[in-house]
């Protein structure tokens, strides 16, 4: 049973789960509860908890608790992700710590004021009944799928410095959505599968014109596949130094991993030419089975290169120029994304209005859509979305 007396020492005594003491609304929480109870400052207190909580999206305080739960990056997880025995002093401190936090996501606005003296109305939550130590259970089953930390709760990553962080607002673009490149997307998603089952997986170059869909592709295989245990970062080209580090550590981390780097291509004597170099050779240092490369480029070989670059004494001169414009080569899969046709081109614009529901006249849509297409000199997927989206804010008139 809930006392609300011992519940600040129990929370202070959590170990395993302790990085969720370092949440905003446990922490507003801790400082309702060491308040005296009979004081404005503690209806402060307990206005500033609701407040964070209704700020994170939810007013169930329960499955708020279970979602810190679950993205908790603790020592279990941790090894069991790594497929590593757990001693069990850890697991015997982990039950104990899970009736905390059960008991705490148990905590009603009822119970939380019992000693508040004050009688006006104040926010509340709602709870619900959840077993911590099964969801906690259900999750380590399952952390090939789930992941744990903030890969428990994001799907797409980048560097910020040295530091993995999540975009906690990535495109939401579906597979259903990009019209054409069946067989593109095909070669993609059956490669990423096999990564998921732990299969042999290839890296993949995927080039062609701009504006084809390459990068709302890999960005919308990973949405399809994200509850099947899939996540990606993306890198900067100046970041690929990071690989040897970045590898080491998802290769303890029990998902699998995209590294998306998009619109690469290299100028001579480029520095982070080699780092990827070594990635996609599978060396020691950098090999991990649990992650691939997908790079896109307008470029095929990647490398910006110039006549004059074809000049000067170097002796071994064949052999650089091989080496540099067979960097594409070492990438397992190749997939190219041509520009569209006149009816696939026009396909993809329709496919973008019908979801939107706007009415149009399919003669003058045609027309103008083809206009459109030859003031940027090419029919594309992005000049497609570009003129749906004008005819959508009326600025072109199909009617």
């Amino acid at each position: 049973m809930l006392d609300l007396e011992t519940l600040p020492v129990k929370l202070r005594s959590l170990c395993i789960f302790r990085d969720i003491l370092k949440d905003p609304v446990i922490e507003a929480l801790c400082a309702y509860l060491d308040s005296d109870g009979e004081t404005a400052d503690s209806v402060s207190l307990y206005c500033e908890f609701v407040s964070r909580l209704y700020k994170t999206g939810r007013s169930d305080f329960s499955k708020y608790v279970l979602e810190l739960m679950r993205c908790c990056d603790n020592p279990i997880v941790r090894k069991i992700g790594e497929k590593k025995a757990v001693k069990e002093v850890l697991t015997a401190s982990a039950d104990y710590e899970l009736k905390i936090l059960t008991d705490l996501s148990s905590l009603t606005p009822k119970k939380l004021r019992s000693d508040l003296e004050y009688e006006g109305p104040l926010p509340e939550w709602t709870v619900s009944k959840i077993d911590m130590a099964e969801e906690f259970r259900t999750q380590v089953e399952n952390i090939s799928k789930h992941g744990y930390g903030i890969f428990a709760k994001y799907r797409a990553f980048m560097l910020d410095g040295r530091t993995i962080v999540p975009i906690k607002a990535p495109d939401t673009v579906r597979l259903d959505s990009l019209i054409g490149y069946q067989r593109e997307k095909k070669l993609i998603i059956d490669n990423t599968r096999a990564l998921l089952n732990g299969k042999p997986a290839a890296n993949i170059l995927l080039t062609g014109d701009a504006g084809t869909g390459k990068s709302s592709t890999v960005k919308a295989v990973v949405n399809e596949l994200a509850e099947e245990g899939l996540r990606i970062l993306e890198l900067k080209k100046e970041q690929l130094h990071f690989l040897p580090d970045i590898l080491s550590e998802l290769n303890r981390n029990p998902l699998r991993f995209i590294i998306f780097i998009d619109d690469l291509s290299f100028t001579q004597n480029d520095d982070n030419f080699s780092a990827l170099k070594a990635m996609l050779e599978g060396s020691v240092s950098a090999k991990a089975q649990n992650v691939v490369i997908y790079a896109t480029s307008n470029r095929r070989h990647l490398i910006k290169e110039k006549f004059s670059d074809r000049d000067g004494d170097d002796v071994h001169r064949t052999d650089t120029m091989q080496e540099t414009v067979s960097l594409s080569e070492r990438f397992g899969l190749h997939i190219t994304f041509s520009r569209p046709d006149r009816q696939t081109y026009l396909d993809i614009v329709k496919h973008i209005l019908d979801e939107s529901g706007i009415g149009y006249d399919p003669e003058k849509l045609e027309t103008s859509a083809e206009r459109f297409a030859l003031t940027r000199a090419s029919r594309s997927a992005r000049a497609a979305k570009q003129f749906a989206d004008s005819v959508i804010s009326g600025a072109e008139d199909v009617i």
